[in-house]
């Protein structure tokens, strides 16, 4: 029997059909941990709420937020209705009020001279500064339940800021030049992959981050020019305890992982490390996609295994 005329037809919702009020719905609907995990996967960071309604000076600032593995303060303004002025000059306000590193501004509808304005900060501001223009639709098939859709309409150019900042301050080298595009081929590469990490945007050095939802560890993936060398590794700023307890669970650990690791516990430190290393070629990049296959392979290990263990343990 053919089915295909059984499909049901994708509609639009009205935003206030679902929530009446900004503040007392929309906002608490996204400050729940799932909905900013939402929000956060369209925009790649892991968002942890601080506060719903922040006072900054006699103003209130929607959500206070910050990125999970760096502490990077990070302010969300709703706006259930087409962009305007009033709203562009809150979250400039709120992010000075709070001094804040990450600006989203989450609305129903932007107009062009908004999304132009966002994108002339970005291209204005230095590289840890970051606003989104994050525009927000309700989707629905026959009678199901509404589902949200978020949609970036204007984001920082990480390329450009990166290789600013380092021009800016003498710092551009060849190899720096290779490291921001060999983590941006990374990200792309990883996308494609559809993984589930949540990668930062790219910066010009020799590692990147990415957060596991814990303020304890995260993992961090390195490429090692002179080493040749490809590294995946959870690293532990400051908390000896926690990599005893893990240490405990080490043939666990790796049994879970399928290989076995190197754990440096570094006790003249305060950080500790848990890595695996592999032969790479950072040089020649028509081996980049071979780094890139094993890192990522490795990265979604980690990501899988040590977060059971953190949780266990802490």
């Amino acid at each position: 029997m053919d089915n295909s005329n059984n499909l049901g037809k994708l509609k639009k919702v009205e935003l206030r059909e679902a929530w009446k009020h900004e503040a007392t719905n929309f906002t608490q609907w996204l400050s729940q941990e799932e909905n900013l995990a939402l929000l956060g996967d369209e925009i790649g960071f892991d968002i942890k709420l601080l506060q719903t309604e922040a006072a900054v000076g006699s103003f209130n600032v929607d959500i206070l937020a910050e990125e999970e593995n760096t502490g990077r303060k990070i302010i969300i303004e709703n706006q259930l209705e087409v962009t305007n002025h009033d709203h562009l000059g809150k979250i400039i306000t709120y992010a000075s009020g709070y001094d804040a590193q990450i600006i989203v501004w989450v609305v129903k509808d932007a107009r062009e001279e908004h999304r132009q304005a966002v994108d002339w900060l970005n291209e204005h501001t230095d590289e840890n500064t970051e606003f989104y223009l994050i525009q927000i639709e309700l989707w629905q098939i026959e009678n199901s339940p509404y589902a949200p859709k978020f949609e970036i309409i204007s984001k920082p150019n990480d390329w450009t800021k990166a290789v600013r900042s380092s021009i800016d301050t003498n710092e551009l080298t060849d190899t720096k030049v290779k490291q921001l595009e060999f983590w941006t081929q990374f990200k792309e590469y990883a996308k494609k992959r559809q993984t589930k990490l949540h990668l930062r945007k790219s910066y010009p050095q020799h590692w990147t981050d990415i957060s596991i939802g814990s303020a304890n560890a995260h993992l961090s993936l390195t490429a090692n020019s002179q080493e040749g060398k490809f590294g995946v590794e959870l690293y532990i700023p400051d908390n000896k305890d926690l990599f005893q307890k893990l240490y405990r669970h080490k043939d666990e650990i790796e049994a879970d992982i399928g290989e076995r690791t190197e754990w440096m516990e570094l006790p003249t430190k305060k950080a500790s490390r848990i890595r695996l290393f592999e032969a790479g070629n950072f040089d020649d990049t028509s081996k980049w996609d071979d780094g890139f296959d094993w890192m990522l392979n490795e990265a979604e290990k980690f990501y899988r295994v040590f977060p059971k263990y953190i949780k266990l343990e802490i």
